[in-house]
Order: structure tokens, then C-alpha cells, then sequence
């Protein structure tokens, strides 16, 4: 790999491969990188043929590198600034609260299976009855 490549460093590079999984980029005739799928660009990205092909020269970050395995993590969507939020969707709305499974059975009438709870007295009780005793 090329000593001249470290990790946080932004290089122009050119697209050499295209997979559904994410881009390869060449940085230079001897070094190639992956730009990840989650790496091409800012939001949600379904087909990535649709934001790049085979000869496109892009901006890359070097996200990582891996030595032994020869593998160099690429970002385009570190080289671009994040587009601005409207101001409603910064606003986070609060969600409503989920009600977990014992406060449901807290609250409602159960039927149907008992809890743990319920049996433990009950089987608490039967271990205690001299009729239930094997002899």
C-alpha cells in the first residue's frame, strides 16, 4: 500500500468498480479502496447506479485502513457538507411511550396464561400439601 495514504486524509480518486454493496476507487495505479454504500452520500441510498458509474472521478476520506488484509475504507459523504435541516424536523416530536408487557398485565385483567408470579405461589402452596407428598 502506498505510504503516502493515511487515515483522515481527503484524495481525488477515481472510480473504478461498481457493486451493490458500494464503489471501488482507485487512488492511485496501485492502491484501490471501498466507498461503502453508507458512504456515498448523505441520506438514504437504495441503488447506488444512481449516484455514481465506472469513471467518475470523486473526493474521498480515508476512513481506515487495514494493512494486513489490504483494505482501505473510503467516505464521498465525508468530503460533502450535511444538507441543512428544516427547522420543523429539528424539532423532534416526542414519541409516545411504550407500555411494556407487565405494566399491560398490570393494568388489565389477565386471562389466559398465568405469570410466573401467580404459579410460584401456587406451586409453593402445593409442595406444602401433605396429600400431594409421595409416599
Amino acid at each position: 500500500m502506498s505510504d503516502k495514504i493515511e487515515v483522515g486524509s481527503v484524495i481525488k480518486g477515481k472510480v473504478t468498480g461498481i457493486q451493490p454493496y458500494g464503489a471501488f476507487v482507485s487512488l492511485d495505479e496501485n492502491t484501490q479502496g471501498l466507498v461503502h454504500i453508507s458512504e456515498v452520500t448523505h441520506g438514504y441510498v437504495k441503488d447506488i447506479n444512481e449516484f455514481l458509474k465506472v469513471g467518475d472521478e470523486v473526493n474521498v476520506k480515508v476512513l481506515s485502513i487495514d494493512e494486513n488484509a489490504g483494505k482501505i475504507g473510503l467516505s464521498i459523504r465525508a468530503t460533502e457538507e450535511a444538507p441543512a435541516q428544516p427547522e420543523a424536523a429539528k424539532a423532534k416530536k416526542p414519541r409516545p411511550k411504550r407500555q411494556t408487557a407487565a405494566s399491560v398485565a398490570e393494568t388489565e385483567n389477565v386471562q389466559g396464561f398465568n405469570t410466573l408470579k401467580d404459579k410460584l405461589q401456587e406451586w409453593i402452596e402445593q409442595s406444602n400439601r401433605n396429600d400431594l407428598i409421595k409416599k
